[in-house]
C-alpha cells in the first residue's frame, strides 16, 4: 500500500475523534521535512495580522490549521477539488471553533471560481497532481495582490515522488508528473510576471535519508497491516532522533540537488 492510501485511512479513523487532530498535525509537522521548509518560508515573508492567505489544495487542512493557530488575525481560504477532504477538514476546524477564521471552498485550480485577491498563496505538493499546471500558475498570479507571495513545494526531477529511474513506479500515487526541473518551473513563474525570491532544492542527501527512515519504512510496515502500529512505535524510538537531525541538516544545508523543490515567488507590478 502506498503513502496516499495510508494517509487517507489514518485521517478517516479520526473522524470520530477530532480531538486527536492536533496530535496528527503535530506528528506530520515533525516528521515531514517539506513542512519545515514551508513553515520557514511563511515566517520569512512576515504575514501581517490583516493578511489573506489561500491554501490551494489544502487536503485535510494541515497548513490552514498551522496558519490560524500561529498567526492571529490572518484569514485563510482553503480549497480542494475533493469535497470529502473538505468535509472532513470542516469537522476538524468546527470542533476547535476555527470556522470563522477558515473559509473552505471546493475549487478546481485549473478553472478557479475564486476571484478574491490574497497576500500569500500556498501550493504544497499540488502542481505535480495537475496536468494543466500552466493554467494554475496563471490563476495564482491573478489571485495575488501586488507584492503578494506564492510558496510552492513540489517534487523535483532529481528523483521526486521517490522515483529513482524511469522503470520505477512512484511511491506516492495520483501524480501526473514525477517532478519538475528547477529552471523550468522558475521560467513558468517568470512568464506570468512573478519574481523569484527563493528557489532551492530540498530533500538533498540528508533529507532523502530522513524520508526513508521517518516516512517510507513506517508506511511500508503499516501497508502490511495496521496491527503493526505497536511495531512502528518501537521502530521510532531509536530512529526518530536521527531522522530529525537529518531533517535539520537538510534545512540548513545548501543542496546542489534534491528530490524536492521549494520556490517563493512574488507578484510584481505589471504581472500578467
Amino acid at each position: 500500500m502506498k503513502y496516499d492510501a495510508i494517509k487517507d485511512r489514518i485521517s478517516s479513523r479520526l473522524d470520530a475523534a477530532p480531538g486527536w487532530i492536533p496530535v496528527l498535525f503535530g506528528v506530520l509537522n515533525l516528521l515531514f521535512l517539506r513542512t519545515w521548509y514551508i513553515h520557514r518560508a511563511i515566517r520569512n515573508i512576515k504575514l501581517t495580522p490583516e493578511a489573506n492567505l489561500l491554501d490551494a489544495g489544502t487536503g485535510f487542512g494541515q497548513y490552514a490549521w498551522h496558519i490560524v493557530r500561529t498567526y492571529p488575525g490572518v484569514a485563510v481560504t482553503a480549497t480542494d477539488i475533493k469535497k470529502d477532504y473538505l468535509e472532513r477538514a470542516e469537522r476538524f476546524f468546527d470542533a476547535f471553533g476555527l470556522q470563522d477564521r477558515i473559509k473552505l471552498r471546493v475549487d478546481d485550480l485549473t478553472d478557479t471560481k475564486i476571484h478574491d485577491t490574497f497576500d500569500c498563496i500556498l501550493a504544497v505538493d499540488v502542481l505535480e497532481h495537475i496536468k494543466e499546471d500552466d493554467a494554475v500558475i496563471r490563476h495564482f498570479s491573478k489571485q495575488l495582490c501586488q507584492g503578494g507571495y506564492l510558496i510552492i513545494s513540489t517534487p523535483s526531477d532529481q528523483g521526486g515522488s521517490d522515483v529513482n529511474n524511469s522503470a520505477q513506479k512512484s511511491f506516492v500515487s495520483e501524480h501526473v508528473r514525477d517532478g519538475y526541473n528547477l529552471s523550468e518551473l522558475c521560467k513558468k513563474l517568470r512568464n506570468v510576471g512573478m519574481e523569484i525570491s527563493e528557489a532551492e532544492y530540498s530533500y538533498g542527501i540528508w533529507g532523502s535519508m530522513a524520508w526513508r527512515l521517518l516516512i517510507k519504512i513506517p508506511i511500508q510496515i503499516l501497508g502490511k497491516s495496521f496491527l503493526f502500529i505497536p511495531l512502528v512505535v518501537l521502530y521510532y524510538l531509536p530512529v526518530l532522533p536521527l531522522g530529525l537531525l537529518l531533517n535539520l541538516a537538510d534545512l540548513y544545508h545548501i543542496n546542489k540537488s534534491g528530490t524536492g523543490l521549494i520556490i517563493v515567488a512574488r507578484r510584481m507590478a505589471g504581472a500578467k
